[in-house]
C-alpha cells in the first residue's frame, strides 16, 4: 500500500519490546514529545482516529501553541484513543522509516501501552475484555450462554455492564454460542478431496478458527469450510488453539502475547509440516501471525514458517483463481453490495481481494468503502470511548446508508455490527443487519 505523497514503501522495524530503552519510561516520554512534534507540524493524520485531534487540542491550549509546553502526563489520553490500527504508519504518515525522522507512531503507542500495563495502569475491565478465550469458554457454557444473551439483551442488565465493568449501554456486544464451532466442524462431514497444489498454495488449509469465530459467530467457520471444500480445498480445524494475541497486544500485555505465541506458534508450525497451508476469518487475527508477530519475534523460525504460510481467505481464493482453480459456477446473483474493508485487512498490503472475488459473481456490484468503523475489538465498547469510536464511523455508515444496496458486509465481523450500529441510529426501522463476505459467496454458489 503506497502512502500518499510517497514512491517508497514504508520499512517496518522490529518491535524491541524486551530491551531496557523500550521500558524507560524517561526515554518514552523523550521519543513520545518528538515524534509529537513532527505529528504537530503535519497534522496529515487528524481525520483518521482520535489520537491526533486529542494531541492537536492539547498543543493549541498551550500558549505557546508548541509540544514542548504540554505537561507529560497529559500525553496518556493520546496513547489511550490508539488502537493500533497501523494506518497512519501504512496510508498517511511521509514520515516513517526510510526516511530519517524515522516515524512510527502506532508502535510507539504500543510502547507507551506496555509501560503503562507493567506499572499497572490496566484496568480490570480491560483485562477482562481482552481475555477472549477465557470469557467465551465460560459466557458459551449451556444454561450459563442463556444468561449472558439475556443480560446483554436487556436494559437493566446494560445498564449494570456499564456500571460493573464500564461497558456502554449503547454498544454492541456479541452474542455467544454453546453450539461452537469446534463441535459444529466435529459433527460436519466434508466431501473427500485430495489437495490440490497450485501456485503459492498447496490446496489444503488448516483454519485457526479464532475467539470470534469460536464462540460468537460459529457460522462464519462453517462458511468458510463450505466455500473452500466447494472449490476442492480440503479444511480441518488447527484444534487445541488459544487466542492469537491481538486483543492482548492492544491493552501492551506483550508477556501475555508472548504467551499464546509459544502456545500457537509450535501448533501451527507443525500443521505447516505436514502440508497445510493456514487461513482465518478473521483480519486481525490474520494480522497477528502476518505481521504483529514477526515484529515481535524476528529470529524465531517456526514464527516465520507460520507467517509464510498464513493466508486471508480471500487472498487464498483469488490466488487459486489466477491458477484458473477457482470455480465460478455461481447461481445466485448479489445485487449492490456495500462493503467495508476493514484497517486490520488494509494493512496486510494484498489489495482488495475481497472485493475482487465477490465482483466475480454475475449480476454483482460492489461498491468499496475504505475508511475505519471505529471499532477495534474492545475500543467501540468501552463506556469512555463508544461516542468518539461512532464518530469515527459515521462516514462509513453513511457510505452504507448512501449506497442503497441489497447487502452491506464486513471482513470483520466486529466492524460490521458497529456500522449496523450505526445504521439502527440513523433508520429505526432498519433490521437487517451485516453480511460477512465468505457468507455472501456461499450465497451466490447456492451451497
Amino acid at each position: 500500500m503506497a502512502r500518499e505523497g510517497s514512491l517508497e514503501a514504508p520499512t517496518r522495524h522490529a518491535l524491541d519490546w524486551q530491551s531496557a530503552d523500550f521500558n524507560d519510561e524517561t526515554k518514552l516520554f523523550g521519543e513520545l514529545e518528538r515524534v509529537f512534534d513532527i505529528c504537530h507540524g503535519c497534522r496529515r493524520c487528524f481525520s483518521l482516529c482520535n489520537s491526533f485531534p486529542t494531541l492537536f487540542d492539547l498543543v493549541d491550549a498551550t500558549t505557546e501553541g508548541e509540544v514542548h509546553a504540554v505537561e507529560k502526563q497529559a500525553y496518556w489520553p493520546v496513547v489511550d484513543h490508539c488502537y493500533l490500527c497501523d494506518m497512519c504508519f501504512m496510508t498517511k504518515c511521509p514520515y516513517v522509516p526510510p526516511h530519517p525522522w524515522a516515524v512510527d507512531f502506532p508502535h510507539l503507542m504500543l510502547r507507551a501501552k506496555a509501560i503503562k500495563h507493567a506499572q499497572g495502569g490496566t484496568r480490570l475491565r480491560d483485562k477482562v475484555l481482552s481475555s477472549t478465550d477465557a470469557v467465551g469458554k465460560l459466557a458459551s457454557i449451556p444454561v450459563v450462554v442463556e444468561v449472558v444473551n439475556a443480560v446483554n439483551r436487556s436494559v437493566l442488565g446494560r445498564k449494570a455492564l456499564d456500571a460493573v465493568l464500564g461497558v456502554h449501554p449503547d454498544a454492541v456486544v456479541p452474542e455467544y454460542h454453546a453450539d461452537r464451532l469446534s463441535k459444529r466442524l466435529v459433527r460436519r462431514a466434508g466431501p473427500a478431496l485430495e489437495p490440490w497444489a497450485i501456485g503459492e498454495t498447496t490446496g489444503k488449509v488448516a483454519l485457526f478458527g479464532t475467539c470470534y469465530g469460536e464462540y460468537n459467530l460459529p457460522a462464519l467457520g462453517e462458511d468458510l469450510c463450505a466455500v473452500f471444500e466447494h472449490n476442492g480445498i480440503p479444511v480441518t480445524l488447527a484444534e487445541s488453539l488459544r487466542c492469537c494475541g491481538m486483543p492482548k497486544l492492544e491493552l501492551g500485555d506483550l508477556k501475555a502475547v508472548a504467551a499464546l505465541k509459544a502456545h500457537n506458534v509450535p501448533a501451527l508450525a507443525a500443521l505447516v509440516d505436514q502440508g497445510y497451508d493456514l487461513t482465518s476469518p478473521i483480519p486481525s487475527c490474520t494480522l497477528m501471525f502476518k505481521q504483529e508477530l514477526p515484529l515481535m519475534f524476528p529470529d524465531d523460525p517456526l514464527v516465520a514458517k507460520v507467517r509464510d504460510a498464513f493466508f486471508d481467505p480471500f487472498e487464498y481464493l483469488m490466488l487459486r483463481h489466477k491458477a484458473g482453480a477457482l470455480r465460478t459456477d455461481f447461481t445466485h446473483a448479489l445485487g449492490k453490495i456495500a462493503y467495508h474493508a476493514p484497517c486490520h485487512l488494509r494493512v496486510q498490503n494484498l489489495g482488495n481481494k475481497t472485493r475482487d472475488a465477490l465482483a466475480l459473481v454475475p449480476g454483482t456490484e460492489v461498491e468499496l468503502i475504505e475508511r475505519c468503523s471505529g471499532h477495534d475489538g474492545t475500543y467501540a465498547v468501552k463506556s469512555e470511548f463508544h461516542q468518539v469510536s461512532m464518530k469515527i464511523a459515521a462516514p462509513v455508515v453513511r457510505r452504507v446508508e448512501g449506497a442503497q444496496a441489497a447487502h452491506f458486509s464486513s471482513d470483520c465481523p466486529m466492524a460490521g455490527h458497529q456500522i449496523a450500529n450505526g445504521l439502527a441510529v440513523e433508520s429505526a426501522e432498519r433490521e437487517r443487519g451485516p453480511e460477512h463476505p465468505l457468507s455472501l459467496l456461499r450465497q451466490a454458489y447456492g451451497i
